[in-house]
């Protein structure tokens, strides 16, 4: 049993803006990595567990900025009735 047409369109309008949300969390991470804010690239390298530091720090970033941008996209479907 597949998909009906309106849950694959659903589920592919979601799944584009969680795309969007990771390539914002994925240039975020970078550039908080490049800029060395607030010491985070210095203390992941310098860190026993850096790999476990940034795999952590950027699953964070991929769970807010995905979330925010799939709620972006559900609620500009509301429409305005005055």
């Amino acid at each position: 049993m597949g998909l009906l047409n309106h849950e694959r369109a659903a589920i592919t309008f979601l799944a584009r803006h969680l795309l969007v949300g990771t390539v914002g969390a994925v240039l975020f991470g970078t550039l908080v990595l490049v800029f060395d804010i607030a010491h985070l690239r210095t203390l992941a390298f310098e860190s026993r567990d850096g790999l476990l530091t940034l795999g952590l720090f950027f699953f964070g970033l991929f769970i807010t900025f995905g979330s925010v941008a799939m709620a972006i996209g559900i609620m500009s479907q509301g429409q305005d009735e005055n």
